[in-house]
This record gives structure tokens, sequence and C-alpha cells, in this order.
């Protein structure tokens, strides 16, 4: 698990690290300008270990350092010093009055004029092999103008390898929107924490590849108030419900679906794809004989029956919604839903339209949730349309504030509440947000959302608790998206490929879980 920030939690631990822990601030940018450094010979390793492969000799690269006069120009310097003391051709420019260079920043320009170095006031007609982006840091609060603009293009328009510190300059470090234009590096170091503009888009285009760097600020600089945000990295199979070597296909519970109505059958097929993807024991998919037919023939461990109130009877979780339709039977079938069950309840696409559109619904979940003697674990997927019209809202303000309307649908709703999109975010009435960092843009496909709600109703069967099973979920289904982008491009994926690259990302992981648990038990 990985937190991420935003520039006044980072400010505080920042602080903290120095004021509590006694850990001198010229320390922390020593080592800032050090985890830089080390990125840098990373890359001049690889590039000389090509040039002597093919025969060439490897010269001298031309090293320009843009800086400001705040704290991340400050890490500009030292690693501009650090890199002079190499024997690297390092250029430096201050962008800004000098007399406006904080404390800090003016004691390492000194140290660089020490070391032999020259800081221009003016960006240089050269050609650089690298440019070091330091301008600004996470404080920038509103648009770049003027000769802070001018240079940002002018980085942009070097011919170099651009290395941003801390994150791009002309990001906002909590929302990851460009202010009036940003540099597009292809590494950012940023260091203690991820900030949240390095996971936002367009924030996470203009990072390129992100290395956050230990420097020394940690968890113990929180002093106890832990950032509101995390993602996963780890292995997807370290986040699903253990499975009992004696279990049965009871055991791993009992999944019904409200999906594929006539015409849109293949809804309900998708979804029963990624819950038996997922590992749950049984699906049974309510419908007609055309998705019976089509089920025999795709996937025919599923049940399909038209008995309603047995069906619903008989599951451990119930989902509803992807091709359901928004007709008065399917609303229909919605409130019975609703009102005559008590299972864990996943609403997806057309539930959250019915929602949406029929107020006697909204209002008869809200009180049934309200009521601590009738609510249930609920979850609902939208994406940014269906969450805009569920709490009456401008689409323009859920693409602004995505985790800000989804905490509020979930406090409505006492429900766990996604927000989908290139970056789905997960969450819950109390507690930190899911902020999901796995899959591309070839899932923005028809159907990859159905695929998503089967997934989440089959953890949710397997037992555990139901926003960790959510945040997996949501988690491997990105992972599967990856996967089936790799064998099949980005372009030309589809939502089937999801559900079918399910069991090879859990097959990579539960490998590694089964080879550990024979060396436990001697076999290997």
């Amino acid at each position: 698990m990985e937190y991420l920030v935003n520039a006044e939690q980072m400010r505080r631990y920042d602080r903290n690290t120095s004021d509590f822990f006694h850990v001198p601030p010229v320390v922390l940018m020593e080592r800032a300008a050090l985890a830089c450094l080390t990125v840098i010979r990373e890359r001049q390793k690889k590039i000389s270990l090509a040039l002597a492969q093919a025969g060439e000799s490897v010269r001298r690269e031309r090293v320009l350092v843009v800086a400001g006069t705040g704290n991340n120009g400050g890490d500009g310097f030292a690693l501009g010093r650090l890199l002079l003391q190499e024997g690297w051709i390092v250029d430096f420019v201050l962008i800004g009055p000098p007399e406006k260079a904080g404390e800090l920043t003016r004691l390492q320009m000194e140290s660089v004029r020490a070391y032999g170095g020259v800081i221009r006031n003016a960006l240089p007609d050269q050609a650089y092999d690298i440019v070091i982006d330091a301008l600004f840091g996470i404080g920038l609060t509103r648009p770049l103008e003027g000769t802070y603009r001018e240079a940002v293009e002018y980085m942009n328009r070097q011919d170099a390898w651009t290395l941003s510190a801390d994150i791009p300059s002309g990001i906002h470090a909590d929302t990851g929107q460009i202010m009036g234009t940003a540099v597009y590096a292809d590494v950012t170091v940023t260091f203690g924490f991820r900030k949240l503009g390095l996971f936002w888009y367009p924030g996470a285009r203009c990072a390129g590849k992100i290395v956050c760097a230990p420097i020394g600020i940690t968890l113990d600089s929180c002093l106890g108030r832990l950032p509101g945000a995390f993602t996963y990295t780890e292995p997807i199979t370290a986040l699903l419900p253990g499975r009992l070597a004696e279990g049965n296909k009871g055991t791993f519970g009992k999944v019904t679906l409200l999906a594929g109505s006539p015409g849109m059958e293949g809804a309900g097929l998708l979804c029963a794809k990624g819950a038996f993807s997922a590992g749950c024991g049984m699906v049974k998919l309510v419908g007609d004989q055309g998705l019976r037919t089509l089920c025999l023939k795709e996937r025919p461990e599923t049940m399909v029956t038209d008995r309603l109130e047995e069906a619903l009877g008989w599951a451990d979780v119930i989902a509803a919604g992807p091709g359901l339709s928004a007709s008065e039977e399917a609303a229909e079938r919605l409130g019975y839903v609703i009102e005559h069950t008590d299972q864990p309840l996943v609403l997806d696409a057309d539930a959250i339209t019915l929602l949406a559109k029929e107020r006697s619904l909204y209002d008869r979940l809200v009180k049934m949730q309200r009521d601590g003697n009738s609510r249930r674990k609920l979850v609902m997927t939208p994406h940014p349309g269906e969450l805009a019209r569920l709490l009456g809202q401008e689409i323009r303000s859920v693409l602004e504030d995505p985790v800000g309307c989804a905490l509020g649908a979930a406090e409505t709703f006492h429900a766990i509440v996604l927000c989908k999109g290139a970056r789905t975010a997960v969450a819950q009435e109390a507690g930190p947000v899911y902020l999901n960092s796995s899959g591309n843009s070839g899932m923005a496909t028809a159907g990859s959302g159905d695929v998503l709600t089967g997934i989440l109703a089959s953890i949710l069967a397997q037992g555990g608790a139901a926003f960790s099973n959510v945040c997996a979920g949501v988690y491997l289904h990105g992972l599967a998206g990856d996967w089936a982008a790799h064998r099949k491009g980005e372009y030309s994926m589809t939502a089937g490929d999801i559900a079918e690259a399910v069991p090879e990302v859990l097959c990579a992981g539960t490998a590694d879980r089964g080879a550990e648990r024979r060396r436990e038990h001697g076999i290997l």
C-alpha cells in the first residue's frame, strides 16, 4: 500500500520531520538531491553500456538546472552542484528575483558558486542533453505567467531528457491540473510520498516515470495523522480473501445477477464471466431463454432462471444493473431487491440510472440504509455521468472533484461508492479513500464495467471486509486490463479480453503462493 498526499499534508510532514524528529531541513534537501542523482547515474550507466556495445565512445553530457526561488529551486541547485562535482558540464539559471530566494536556496546557491558554478538570470541559447526542472514544487496555486511560463515552455522545447524534482512545474499538487502550462518530464523523482497531483490526470501524464524516493520523511512524520488516500502496488493475491483447501463451491460464495435484458444479454454474460474469473463458487443469472441460450454456449457453468424470488433467496451476494434496462419491469425488480433482501448488494449501470430517475426507489433505499436495522452492505459503481445524475449535479462538478462527490454519495447511501474513470476513486463514509492506478485506456470499452460488477460481487461473496474487498476488486480489474492490453493492445482489446485475463493475473500470484505453501509443508 502506498499513501498519496496533498500539498498541505506534505508540508506538515516535512515540518514534523525537522521540528519533532530534529532532522535539519538542509539534510532533507541534500537527500532529495542525492535521490535525483541516483536516477541520473542509473540512466548514464545504461547509456554508457549501450554505447560501449556499439563500439562508440561516451561523451560528457551537458546539463541545465532551471531553478526557482523556493525550496524546490534549492533541491535543483544541490543536485546541480553534485553533478558539477562529478565532472558534468552544468549550467544554472535562477528564475525569479534573487532577493526572494529562501534561506535554504540561498545556501545552496552559495555552495554552487563555491565549487565554481555560475548562476545565470536568463535562459541560455544553448542545447542540452539533460534538463533539471526545479522551478516550482508543491506550492503552486495560480497559473504560470511571464518569465515562469517562458521558462517552462523553454524546457519543453529542449530536445533533452528532463527530470522534474518532486513534481513537474506547472502541475497543481492536489488536483493534477495544468496551471496554464507545465513541464513534460521523462521522469519525476518525488520525495517522501507520492503527491495526488502525480496520480490524477493530466499531472500523471506530465510526470513520465515516477520514482518515489525515501529521503527521511516517513509515516513517523505523520505523528498519527495519516494521509487520507492510498493506492495499491503489491501483488493482488495478497489482497484477496484466502481460500480453504477443504472448501467447496458453496464455501466460495453464491452470486445472483440481475443483468442482461432482451437485446443486452451480453452484459449479463460479461458480468457472469467476471464473477467466475474472480473465484466465487456459483453464479445464477435472472433472465429469459435468450440469456439461457447465450450462457449455455459461452459460459455453461452459469445457472439461468426466471424465478426472481428464489434466485435472490439463494444468493450470498446480489448484483444488479448491467444491461438491466430502464423499463418499468426493471424498476419493479430493483424495488423488490431493495425491499425484500438484506444480502450485500452491488448496484451498477441501469440500476443507478433507475435510482436517479425513480424518486420512490431512491427514497426507499436511502431510508433503509439510514435505519441501522435494515442497513446492508451496499456498493455503488457509477461513472461520472451516473454519479452526477444520482447527486443531481452537473457532470463538471464530478469531474472536478470525483473524491468529494464519491464521499457525498457514500454518506447519503451509507455505502461504498466508486467513481469510475481513468483513475477510479473508492469512498466509504469514514476512513481513507482508495485511488486505483491500475488499468489503461483500452478499458474504455463497452462491457468493461459489467466485468467489474461481476468481479466485485464475486470477491464480496468470498467473505472479508467489504471495503478492502471492493478496493481489491477494482485493482484486480485494472491489472486484468493491463494484461489484456499487453496481449491485444489498447486499441483492440475488449471487455471479454479483460474477463479472460483475470485468471492469468491471479495465476501469476497464486503460483508463487502455492510454491511458498509447499515449502512450508516440506514438499519442496
